[in-house]
């Protein structure tokens, strides 16, 4: 078998690195675990990563898409139901499992890198891609003047972190609809 190497052995690594750590949480996940499972040596995952809390960021930077620019659609409706719809298919991802398993077991302390972490790669960008999609609404008609606000934007996350970490219900297409229909289009229409 020949080994691994360059992004074929760091995309083994990032895979081993979220499957034992939504497997068995970020306590019992190890640095030598991650290097058998990624079938290479320790030294190679030290020579990149100081710890394992490094290691797991890079692994979920790597795994988790940035939202992009949403293409107009036409409607607020449509652009908003899009980009809620990619949020819940990161959810439901490995790397979104792996981040419920660290925000679920992380103290205080140790949690406040990862929540650093996500809110400039993952809370931030969707917010700002949210409020962008409310000022293209502005501009065409379907949205009051000053919907477009980040307070509006931050209902999004907030519900769906509410509904899976609380209510533990699925977010799939019914609910997504209904965030945009029963919550976010009541509060922005002109």
């Amino acid at each position: 078998m020949q080994r691994k190497r360059g992004k074929a052995l760091e995309a083994a690594i990032f895979e081993a690195a979220l499957d034992l750590l939504t497997s068995g949480g970020f306590a019992r996940m190890t640095m030598e675990g991650v290097a058998g499972a990624a079938q290479t040596g320790k030294a190679a995952l030290y020579r990149r990563w100081a710890s394992k809390a490094d290691l797991v960021k890079d692994a979920l930077a790597a795994t988790l898409p940035l939202p992009t620019d949403i293409p107009d659609l036409g409607s607020v409706r449509s652009e908003l139901l899009h980009v809620i719809g990619l949020t819940a298919e990161v959810m439901h991802s490995p790397a979104g499992a792996a981040v419920r398993v660290l925000m679920a077991e992380l103290d205080h302390e140790q949690a406040r890198e990862f929540k650093e972490f996500l809110g400039q790669r993952v809370l931030a960008p969707t917010a700002a891609t949210l409020v962008g999609i409310l000022r293209r609404g502005e501009l065409r008609g379907d949205v009051r003047p000053g919907a477009a606000d980040p307070m509006v934007a931050d209902v999004v996350p907030a519900m769906m972190l509410f509904r899976a970490k609380i209510c533990e219900d699925p977010i799939d297409r019914a609910f997504c609809e209904r965030l945009v229909d029963e919550v976010l289009v009541p509060m922005i229409r002109p």
